[in-house]
């Protein structure tokens, strides 16, 4: 398959352009990921006013359910976002859809519960959820290809690994505001008024991120194909006409990522109160914890990427969650509060090796005219299939097992997926069919070699 040019990215962007393009990135993919990820901390909770009627299983079921529901409309999400940013511009399609997440989920500290509007509330919820999710589609893919497109090339997995660097940031000010929440508040408030609070920081904190991003010039590489007048009139129809590969082995490589996030860092600590018997503010502090070591090494793992390859780092990643998955939830069961915490804090680390690199390898995978379009259509494909329904997999399969292990089989099996995906994708670099881009052929090959 053979592409058109991409764009001439400018290497004379100052240092000062670099921070505070670094700095805008970091900050609005952290308040959309705040915004996304406080529902999953606030599972319990929002069970109990939105699903009362339900046993505690049924409830949490429910309630991830809603989360997964969500999800479906990421896909289409993915390719609005697409061909916005594509067409349009990143920083544009990035400005709107902040503040399209932060009005969703300040409406969702609004909604009144099963109490009040019996049935209409869970339906409500679920509208809201998508609307989260729609916003979430354009968010992940556009911060990286914006980041890359302004990174010097020899460190364009250190620069995209802020994208995973603040949607970790953006849990862990979820888990701090929810820590800080059920330590000092009782069960009572907290389901009466106490979960509210995360959702109605998300107004003002939506408004910060847009006024930092307006603030910006767009990509040198897509400005110099606007100059050029080679912006894609169509970007998904050239992105499956001629990226159908790419796109395939991009949704194989994300789905770790997708299991791997959703699994060990937002369900978790309902996983810990629910399944392990763990206290609430315990379940969240071992959380915190192991998402700060998941954000320092994040950008190690990035800059590590640039040295060996991106495919030897995630072809690793995969085979080693194939392997340990299993024994490290059995340690799980058996430690204290130190011992998980070491757990978690293992596993996260481990997850970086993938999700430090993912950015980088997703867009090097795609041309500059359709980049934004091949990468949110595929990575928010793969999350709608694995990562939205992580944590209700989860809970239906110990539910189905009766042994709280059970969702590691399904983390390990994400990892077997990713990883074959990289042997398929090299395995056709050494045939000799073509890939998509330079970058691509590269980054395929790393993994064998």
């Amino acid at each position: 398959m053979s592409s058109p040019p991409t764009g001439t990215k400018d290497e004379s962007a100052s240092p000062t352009t670099l921070r505070r393009v670094v700095g805008a990135s970091f900050v609005g993919n952290l308040v959309e990921w705040f915004d996304y990820a406080v529902y999953g901390y606030l599972a319990v909770t929002i069970a109990s006013v939105f699903f009362p009627e339900s046993s505690p299983t049924a409830g949490l079921l429910a309630t991830f359910g809603v989360f997964a529901l969500s999800f479906i409309i990421r896909p289409v999400g993915g390719v609005f976002w697409g061909h916005f940013g594509d067409k349009f511009g990143r920083r544009r399609a990035l400005s709107l859809s902040i503040l399209i997440m932060s009005a969703a989920t300040f409406a969702i500290a609004l909604l009144p519960g099963y109490a009040q509007l019996g049935i209409a509330a869970p339906v409500l919820l679920l509208l809201v959820r998508m609307v989260q999710g729609f916003s979430a589609a354009g968010e992940y893919a556009g911060a990286a290809a914006f980041l890359f497109e302004y990174a010097p090339t020899k460190r364009r997995g250190l620069y995209t690994s802020v994208v995973p660097a603040s949607t970790a940031g953006g849990l862990l000010c979820g888990s701090l505001a929810v820590t800080l929440l059920t330590s000092t508040l009782s069960d009572e408030a907290m389901s009466s008024w106490g979960w509210r609070i995360p959702f109605l920081i998300a107004g003002p904190l939506g408004l910060i991120g847009r006024y930092i991003r307006v603030k910006l010039e767009d990509t040198p590489e897509f400005r110099a194909l606007e100059q050029r007048e080679s912006v894609a009139h169509s970007p998904m129809r050239e992105t499956f006409g001629r990226n159908r590969r790419s796109i395939l082995v991009a949704c194989g490589v994300t789905c770790l990522n997708a299991v791997g996030f959703y699994m060990l860092l937002t369900y978790m600590p309902t996983y810990l109160s629910t399944e392990l018997g763990m206290d609430e503010t315990s379940a969240f502090v071992s959380t915190t914890i192991a998402l700060v070591g998941y954000i320092a090494s994040v950008f190690v793992m990035g800059r590590l990427s640039d040295v060996v390859g991106r495919a030897r780092m995630m072809f690793a990643a995969g085979i080693l969650f194939a392997l340990l998955a299993v024994p490290v939830f059995l340690l799980l069961g058996v430690s204290g509060l130190v011992g998980v915490t070491l757990v978690q804090l293992a596993l996260g680390v481990l997850l970086t090796m993938n999700d430090g690199t993912l950015p980088s390898y997703l867009a090097e995978l795609f041309p500059t005219h359709v980049r934004y379009s091949g990468f949110a259509f595929s990575f928010n494909t793969a999350n709608a299939l694995f990562g939205g329904t992580a944590p209700l997999v989860a809970t239906a399969l110990i539910e189905l097992s009766g042994t709280p292990v059970a969702p590691a089989w399904y983390l390990a099996g994400a990892g077997v997926v990713a990883a074959g995906s990289l042997l398929l994708a090299a395995r056709a670099a050494r045939s000799h069919s073509a890939p998509d881009s330079d970058h691509h052929e590269e980054s395929v090959k790393g993994s064998v070699q």
